[in-house]
């Protein structure tokens, strides 16, 4: 299935207009369940109570607010926030052309593939081959349902794709946290480390290596349970043996890899051993000529 087009737009290049259309680029497609009256299997619904009064509220009845101190709030209408937001407006307006080795991906929040609209194959096809030439990605600002968006565009897979970013302000600070900066390495743990890294390193990165387990067994259940057949038990998955030792643990995981790879590889019969068989194979006789 296409992806979903999500609508058109225009990203603004200098005095370079560019129509395109935007899709969503991936969804998540994970289990969810609902709650349901055990007694009868119905699905429950969820009344909005005020727990000062010990009434139930209709919709009509809720206002919003703001809390500027502990269960302080101001009141705003739906007339007032309408007035605070912008204009929506298609315009997506490139404000700067930054490496994208140089934007962290905490700022990336959502990703959407972006296509040429009507008349705009051109201009499209000059934006990406020139972004993908000079190796640099576009910061832009666009308005989405009254509120102002930071994204980033990045030529990727032949096109360009855009991505929802947060604002500076909304990225929590990292050295509020504690990072083991007084931890003491024992010599040679890097160097186990590193070696363990490099056995466990590859070229490129494989997403269709990786499935979402947890899914699986629980769509497996699901498909037992519909055609009314018995669930077996499904055994809890073995624990780890604890090693408390760090140097021991790497040493331990080096081991256990370099098991792994000798298991996966065929067995090989030496050369000369491999001859020797060949050579000790009984001989057909041939009939002789007279």
């Amino acid at each position: 299935m296409p992806p979903h087009s999500m609508g058109s737009g225009t990203i603004s290049f200098g005095l370079v207009s560019i129509p395109v259309r935007m899709y969503t680029a991936a969804g998540s497609a994970g289990i969810s369940f609902n709650q349901l009256h055990e007694k009868c299997g119905s699905r429950i619904k969820q009344q909005i109570l005020c727990p000062s009064c010990n009434v139930v509220v209709e919709r009509s009845g809720i206002v919003k607010g703001y809390e500027f101190a502990k269960d302080q709030y101001v009141r705003f209408t739906e007339e007032e926030l309408k007035q605070l937001e912008q204009e929506n407006s298609k315009l997506i307006e490139i404000e700067e052309f930054v490496p994208l080795d140089k934007v962290d991906p905490i700022y990336f929040e959502k990703t959407y593939y972006l296509g040429p609209d009507e008349g705009g194959d051109k201009a499209y096809r000059l934006l990406a081959d020139a972004m993908t030439k000079t190796n640099r990605v576009a910061l832009a600002k666009f308005v989405m349902r009254g509120k102002e968006n930071l994204v980033l565009i990045r030529p990727a897979q032949g096109g360009l794709m855009l991505h929802g970013m947060f604002f500076a302000d909304e990225v929590r600070d990292f050295g509020e946290i504690d990072k083991g900066d007084d931890a003491k390495l024992k010599p040679g743990e890097l160097d186990l480390a590193g070696r363990l890294i490099s056995e466990l390193s590859n070229d490129k990165f494989q997403p269709e290596k990786y499935h979402d387990e947890y899914r699986g067994r629980v769509l497996e259940i699901v498909n037992m349970k519909v055609e009314g057949r018995e669930i077996t038990t499904i055994a809890p998955q073995a624990q780890r043996a604890q090693v408390i030792d760090l140097m021991d643990a790497l040493k331990q995981s080096l081991e256990q890899r370099g098991a792994e790879e000798k298991a996966a590889k065929p067995e090989r019969k030496p050369a000369a051993k491999a001859a020797r068989s060949n050579n000790a194979a009984p001989k057909r006789k041939t009939a002789s000529r007279k």
